[in-house]
């Protein structure tokens, strides 16, 4: 028999219950009621206490990169080797560095992840203040432990983020592939870095088909690293077929796969001519018929006074034209255009600013946003010039890349082979314009290839003399 006031057991616990139930929405409404204020320093404390997070990492300043010393560095006090250590085991503890705008010292440029694991409720926190980070540019996560079930997350909040143009988002594996949902059409991500992922065929196929398929392709990816993982040819040709209708990479590394002569040809026959498919043909079909209805229907929309001209400076688009443009062959009688049609940009290969080329030097090399916005949008391939071989439409083949890594793989003189006939093919056709110079840059180091070789040599002669096939720094280290 319980005494007045006592409570039963199961009374006890549900009101326990009721009362965490209280505690954990009130500790949503004020991270949803905070309002951030720009400054990653005061933010993230708050909102990870507002959120129930205990053991809050620390924000700290990234130390600048230290380069060798020409001279015998002195003898070390003993201050000196204590704060040496110190710094170096604070490595492993919880913290959030920053990279400082030049510009604004409290603005953030980039932020750096490394070595301990974002959970659901972390990812949450960071989801509220990063956006809030106007001149962030760049994020980089070293092993933070990432599941696929948090990567749709994770690309939402990037997406959030105004002026982030690169992902660093090395050393996490995932059991299912997942990497693909950074790389959408909707994408505005520059650089991406995939390295040590344990990224698979599976997954390249998946990249693969993110980079470009018939109907939609990405516009915004100009570098991509996906060296230190387990690609072999056939997660190479899957790369390869997204290359054949993707106009916006132009530096792409492979290095430290399984690739061999077969995935090394495959990537090889992209940058030459290729006929298309019957998937290809229906949609390249589709956008000339879309873009003559398009004609037509500006046409309909001229005033009276335009409308009333002769029939032979008439803008209309007729079937005949329709057809020929299918085989990509120029009409056979030219018709003087009218004053729209003088104002309507033509259809031809867009160029791109220089600045677009020096940001795919280095994957994790951080641009302003401006510089990116600035580039013309790529024309979609399938509207290229075509020519008609064997009742086949045929492309010219890949020319906005610029970059290729495969060292550290297993290609040998056949398909080194491959690239020198894909690179004496390109250098015979005069470049239309900046950024479509075709491959500049081809690096097979540490393949099976001997070194006296007549096929190196002569890939020696038809690449440009400042950039020799040689391997990227970068790129012959796994670690961060």
């Amino acid at each position: 028999m319980r005494r007045r006031g006592e409570r039963a057991p199961k009374e006890k616990v549900a009101a326990a219950e009721e009362e965490a139930k209280g505690a954990g929405r009130k500790a949503e409404q004020g991270a949803e009621e905070y309002q951030c204020t720009g400054l990653l320093e005061q933010d993230f404390p708050e909102l990870c206490a507002r959120s129930g997070i205990t053991g809050i990492p620390r924000v700290t300043l990234r130390p600048p990169p230290s380069f060798p010393e020409d001279e015998e560095p002195a003898e070390p006090t003993l201050p000196e080797t204590l704060a040496r250590i110190q710094r170096k085991f604070s490595l492993f503890q919880p913290c959030i560095q920053v990279a400082r705008d030049p510009e604004d010292p409290r603005g953030v440029r980039g932020i750096f992840l490394r070595g301990w694991k974002i959970e659901e409720e972390m990812l949450g926190v960071l989801s509220q203040c990063l956006p809030a980070l106007a001149g962030l540019q760049a994020v980089h996560l070293w092993k933070v432990g990432l599941t696929e079930q948090l990567l749709p997350a994770l690309a939402a909040l990037l997406a959030r983020c105004p002026r982030l143009r690169t992902l660093s988002l090395e050393g996490n594996p995932l059991p299912e592939p997942a990497f693909h949902v950074l790389m959408g059409s909707d994408s505005t991500l520059v650089h991406l870095s995939l390295r040590n992922n344990s990224i698979g065929d599976a997954a390249a196929r998946l990249i693969g088909q993110s980079l470009s398929r018939p109907g939609t392709a990405n516009r915004s990816l100009a570098s991509l690293v996906l060296s230190f993982n387990r690609i072999s040819d056939l997660g190479a040709s899957h790369i390869a077929e997204g290359l054949r209708l993707n106009r916006s990479l132009l530096s792409l590394s492979l290095a430290n796969n399984n690739i061999g002569d077969a995935g090394a040809t495959r990537l090889a026959k992209v940058l030459g001519p290729f006929a298309l498919t019957h998937a290809e043909v229906v949609e390249r079909r589709r956008l000339l018929l879309a873009e003559a209805q398009g004609r037509c229907h500006a046409t309909s929309k001229e005033p009276e006074s335009w409308s009333k001209r002769p029939s032979s400076q008439s803008t209309g688009t007729g079937p005949d034209k329709l057809l020929l443009g299918k085989h990509g062959k120029a009409p056979a009688k030219k018709k003087e255009p009218s004053r729209k049609e003088e104002a309507r940009p033509q259809r031809k290969a867009p160029e791109p600013r220089v600045t677009r080329g020096r940001e795919s030097r280095s994957s994790t090399q951080e641009k302003p946003s401006s510089e990116v916005l600035d580039v013309a949008e790529p024309l979609n391939p399938l509207l290229e010039e075509a020519r008609e071989h064997r009742g086949s439409v045929v492309l010219p083949g890949n020319r906005a890349l610029l970059n290729l890594n495969l060292t550290y793989n297993r290609v040998t003189e056949r398909g080194l082979s491959a690239f020198v006939a894909a690179l004496e093919g390109q250098r015979q056709q005069r470049p239309k314009g900046l950024g479509r110079q075709g491959l500049r840059c081809l690096s097979l180091e540490r393949n099976r290839i001997p070194p006296d070789s007549p096929a190196l040599a002569r890939l020696q002669e038809l690449l440009p003399p400042d950039a020799p096939p040689g391997a990227p720094q970068e790129e012959q280290e796994g670690g961060p």
